[in-house]
């Protein structure tokens, strides 16, 4: 997960790493570890994306 910092206080882009195949693509859509390291911190704690 890429997070970019803003001008704006408090807004950040978040881009996933998506992990395609043959079959699809995976990738984890929210991760409370990789957040939390950027500072933001919320309660939620991970979630994911697949097709």
């Amino acid at each position: 997960m890429n997070i970019i910092q803003t001008n704006f206080p408090g807004l950040c882009i978040i881009e996933p790493k998506v992990f395609p195949d043959e079959r699809g693509f995976f990738y984890e859509s929210y991760n409370q570890k990789a957040l939390a390291a950027a500072g933001l911190n919320t309660v939620f704690v991970q979630d994911n994306h697949s097709r």
